[in-house]
């Protein structure tokens, strides 16, 4: 039986170079890799930080556009005035279409899909033909027949002021985490009527009623504090989806959220208790009510058996 030819020198110092080479692509992939995770984790913070920092809602809005932009190929503001949209920024077009987009407005009869973003509160991707978005916003933003456009609805004390529109290369879950964080900063007029957020979700035990503002109950102090309790609320929450994307998923796959963001939600329930229920004995947890109706999609389940329930 003939035996195996040797292998050659010259083969076996190729094959070691080979290794080598291999071995030095992956480190380089991986800390390709991790780069780019930085920087999108930074783009993220950075942008979630300026929005929050602007004092008014025109300053809101102008930074959430600009935020948008980075991920998607162009964005426009859309202020809801009654049954109307009406432009209030776009980037992505011309020079001179941004400068008019001001003037813009569109009937929401007219644009099924900008309703429909406005009626469920829900975001919305929507062919952009003239049944959906109008025919004046797809000749305006150039759309193709086959483009496709990304609604995302700010969500103000169960209202909707204003619409995200994004088209191109949509980055959703950054978009919606953006328009999220903006309604949850939104600055209530000091003269406009406010109303406390009514959240329903299904539970063994009825939910407590949100109060109603415009009565005798509360004086005005305690309507800013309430007010406050829920946009508080709502920041720590999309912080959570920020900082701790891959924890909500599995925690929401396993149906136990409170497990997996149990630092997080713990530290937020303490900063409520001490913010808001120590210095206001009515108060009600609205960091509860946003973690099921948010994080857990209007199922408790989600939160898991060890999760302590509404703050008293």
């Amino acid at each position: 039986m003939a035996s195996a030819a040797p292998t050659s020198p010259l083969r076996l110092i190729l094959e070691g170079q080979l290794s080598l080479l291999s071995g030095e692509m992956e480190r380089l992939f991986q800390e390709s890799r991790e780069r780019a995770r930085e920087e999108l984790a930074e783009q993220l913070n950075q942008a979630v930080r300026r929005i929050r920092q602007a004092s008014t809602p025109e300053e809101r809005l102008a930074t959430l556009l600009d935020a948008a932009c980075g991920f998607a190929s162009g964005a426009a503001i859309f202020r809801i005035d009654g049954d109307v949209a009406r432009g209030e920024r776009i980037r992505g077009v011309p020079e001179d279409i941004a400068q008019v987009f001001g003037d813009f407005e569109i009937p929401l009869a007219s644009a099924a899909a900008l309703a429909g973003a406005v009626e469920s509160r829900d975001p919305v991707i929507a062919a952009t033909t003239g049944a959906e978005v109008s025919g004046e916003m797809a000749g305006l933003a150039s759309h193709g027949a086959e483009d496709r456009a990304s609604i995302f609805p700010l969500v103000v004390e169960n209202q909707v002021p204003a619409l995200l529109y994004a088209w191109g290369d949509v980055q959703g879950a950054a978009l919606e985490l953006f328009a999220q964080v903006a309604a949850a900063a939104w600055t209530v007029p000091a003269a406009a009527p406010v109303e406390l957020v009514t959240i329903s979700f299904p539970e063994p035990a009825a939910a407590p009623a949100a109060p109603e503002l415009s009565g005798p109950e509360f004086s005005s102090d305690e309507e800013r504090q309430h007010l406050r309790a829920q946009r508080f609320a709502r920041v720590q929450v999309a912080e959570m989806r920020l900082h701790e994307a891959a924890a909500v998923y599995s925690g929401a796959a396993q149906k136990n959220l409170y497990e997996a963001l149990r630092p997080r939600i713990d530290a937020a329930r303490a900063a409520m208790r001490e913010k808001f229920f120590e210095p206001c004995p009515g108060m009600l947890d609205y960091l509860h009510l946003e973690l099921v109706r948010t994080l857990a999609h209007d199922d408790p389940e989600l939160l898991g058996n060890d999760y302590p329930g509404p703050l008293v």
